[in-house]
């Protein structure tokens, strides 16, 4: 019956990480043992002080009707402030800012408004899995500029300005960066800037959603450049930073007329998010912020933990992720080697081996723009991680 559906859904990739999680989920009903490093979910809960803001929400009985578009005016105000006073962006104003149903609605308002039929983005890659497929959604084309592991996954400007043609629109990284954990620098984003401005009506998204966990204490953004806050659309979000996925609460801020453009995208699709979830995000960026960067310790802790574990397996190559909570090894040197009848071929089938003989999910690379490479997840206990990458080192000693 595919035939009855659009076009645009039949070519649409599903995305990697939450059909791995899906099979992992079906595996764990089973009564198998399965340890998930695939999805990109912290363990932690939500702040204390963020879920009761969001209760007395609900006694004071306010916030059930539909909310603005935007979002509430309070919540916009505090999250421009916070853009000015911490990511100095000098201009940010509420005016600027569009609350979403998450940074991923957020990024698909923004092609959706920006983009036309045959519209080249480029993407840094590994990039995460939804930004190509929601550009083809809006009709535009994804450029590759590819990062290698020698360079920790990070794309240069000189790579950047060779990808850029007449019908470039747009370019979209993140920092810290999902996949890999690559964090670029100031002055890697300066240059960048500078390409970017060569262009006429050339726009960077830039995704940030990962900016609270950052092992370097250097976020930068690129929007607080000189020249740079008119071209950029900054993304962000409380999912990682907070604890907050389930609450799907996601921003951008972006020059007057695409913010205005995607409030009008926002109005026709879905309106706006959640009251009960704009609460408690108001708590989360106005409130005490010690539970997030006790979080970003325990991140930092777990990172050492599985970088030693990493180092352990033979046929294993990394970088040291420097923000997020993901490792992306390159594993091609499994590539070609087999066991109990299994050969392993691509990073597809890796993650289909360790699903099945170690009981441990992970994503593969291919979904990120890096077929060498697979993702591994360390938004999990020190127990699991350990217990995981115990299964992971036995099962690959047992490929040859």
């Amino acid at each position: 019956m595919t035939s009855v559906l659009s076009d645009r859904i039949n070519q649409m990739e599903e995305s990697a990480t939450l059909a791995m999680a899906k099979k992992a989920r079906e595996l764990k009903a089973q009564g198998i043992d399965i340890i998930s490093l695939s999805l990109g979910e912290p363990d932690f809960k939500t702040p204390k002080h963020i879920q009761e803001a969001a209760k007395a929400s609900i006694d004071e009985g306010k916030y059930f009707a539909y909310p603005p578009v935007a979002g509430y005016q309070d919540l916009r105000e505090a999250i421009a402030k916070k853009l000015r006073e911490e990511n100095k962006i000098a201009d940010a104003k509420a005016e600027n800012i569009v609350v979403s149903t998450g940074a991923k609605h957020s990024i698909a308002n923004v092609f959706m408004c920006m983009i036309n039929e045959g519209d080249e983005v480029v993407i840094f890659s590994p990039y995460w899995v939804s930004y190509a497929e929601i550009i083809k959604l809006a009709g535009g084309i994804p450029v590759t500029i590819e990062g290698s592991l020698e360079n920790n996954f990070k794309a240069t400007a000189k790579q950047l300005e060779e990808a850029i043609t007449d019908k470039t629109k747009a370019i979209i990284y993140s920092s810290p960066c999902n996949p890999t954990g690559s964090v670029f620098s100031k002055e890697e984003l300066e240059a960048i800037a500078e390409v970017v401005k060569k262009k006429e009506n050339l726009f960077v998204i830039a995704d940030e959603i990962y900016e609270l966990i950052n092992f370097t204490g250097k976020h930068a953004s690129i929007a607080s450049f000189p020249g740079m806050f008119e071209r950029t659309i900054t993304v962000n979000g409380f999912s990682k930073g907070y604890a907050m996925t389930g609450w799907r609460v996601g921003y951008i801020c972006a020059p007057l007329f695409i913010a205005k453009a995607c409030e009008k995208m926002q109005g026709q699709f879905t309106s706006g998010g959640t009251g009960i979830a704009q609460r408690a995000a108001l708590a989360a960026i106005s409130g005490d912020q010690t539970a997030s960067k006790e979080m970003e310790k325990a991140y930092l802790n777990r990172r050492d933990l599985v970088l030693k574990l990493i180092q352990e397996i033979p046929g294993f190559k990394t970088h040291v992720p420097e923000g997020a909570f993901y490792f992306f090894p390159d594993i091609t040197y499994f590539f070609g080697k087999s066991a109990n009848g299994f050969t392993i071929n691509n990073a597809d089938d890796f993650c289909i081996y360790l699903l099945e003989k170690a009981n441990v999910s992970l994503v593969t690379g291919e979904a990120f723009g890096a077929p060498n490479c697979v993702r591994i997840s360390y938004a999990a206990s020190e127990e699991e991680l350990v217990e995981a990458m115990k299964r992971i080192k036995e099962a690959c000693a047992n490929l040859k």
